[in-house]
């Protein structure tokens, strides 16, 4: 609950502030915001290819429209490599071609919405598919092939995170950044009085407490979440190559379904006779 996090992040910090009757409007520093945030970015452009710019500002609205994949949707998996592998059985792998080549188009995948709005789950599937209708290739070689797809998928999904991590650890020391000048500033106002040195030695302090803010209240935690939501896909990934290399190993349809049953995370992994209610509905 992403949106909620944020709220309790700040009202929780902002409430214990002031219920130690501090001030309110000292917190407000637009030029401390300035350095530490305008510097963040700079240091991000720095460290990051353009591609990888984009695709995290891309990946910042999933962190409050993004959700965690549920228990259908894994079922939604197993029944559809159950259709596939049970045609392949009793029709030959040839019939596969059709809903391989036009996923979109075809009347099985057309059941699970699910999956056709997954476009990299609906062409993993479809892809590696097609490799198998091909018959060209040993159940290891396959296999293979399919660890070489989910590394990538892997790799790809924590380049985002590392990137926002690497802007998270850097902030704190930005907000020092922020704080020091504060400091420099308060140097040169050393005749004034107490009250005009406390007010600059307090703004410069909040370049520290907005930077350790930023980075432990939000932008780790961001990190975090965009990071969980790549390890969900990668989990569907692994379930729907479990039951493709079983398959390939000259298992059943049923026996195939079982190793991607237990390939599923437990908090949403079916059970067996749940599951099994499940394929008699779909065999009839």
């Amino acid at each position: 609950m992403p949106p909620v996090g944020f709220v309790v992040v700040i009202a929780s910090v902002i409430g214990g502030y002031m219920m130690h009757h501090g001030v309110l409007a000292v917190l407000w520093q637009p030029n401390e915001v300035i350095i530490i945030c305008g510097a963040a970015f700079g240091s991000f452009l720095i460290a990051n290819p353009m591609s990888l710019i984009k695709q995290t500002f891309g990946a910042l609205p999933k962190i409050f429209t993004g959700k965690e994949l549920q228990k259908q949707q894994f079922i939604d998996v197993l029944l559809l490599m159950f259709e596939f592998l049970s045609i392949a059985r009793r029709e030959g792998m040839l019939a596969l071609e059709e809903h391989a080549n036009k996923p979109d188009g075809s009347a099985i995948f057309g059941k699970y919405p699910s999956i056709l709005k997954n476009h990299h789950l609906k062409d993993f599937l479809a892809d590696n598919l097609k490799v198998f209708v091909s018959g060209n290739i040993e159940p290891h070689e396959f296999e293979n092939l399919m660890d070489i797809d989910t590394e990538v998928h892997e790799h790809h999904g924590t380049l985002v995170p590392t990137a926002m991590t690497t802007v998270s650890d850097s902030l704190p020391g930005l907000g020092i950044v922020a704080a020091v000048l504060g400091i420099i500033t308060t140097m040169g106002l050393m005749t004034e009085p107490p009250e005009i040195l406390g007010a600059s030695v307090g703004a410069a302090l909040c370049g520290t407490f907005l930077g350790l803010l930023l980075s432990y209240g939000y932008m780790a935690p961001m990190a975090k979440c965009i990071e969980n939501q790549a390890h969900d896909f990668d989990n569907i990934l692994k379930v729907s190559k479990a039951v493709l290399a079983a398959f390939a190993k000259g298992m059943p349809p049923i026996l195939a379904i079982e190793f991607a049953r237990r390939a599923i995370p437990s908090h949403c992994r079916p059970g067996y006779e749940e599951l099994e209610e499940l394929l008699k509905s779909v065999k009839k």
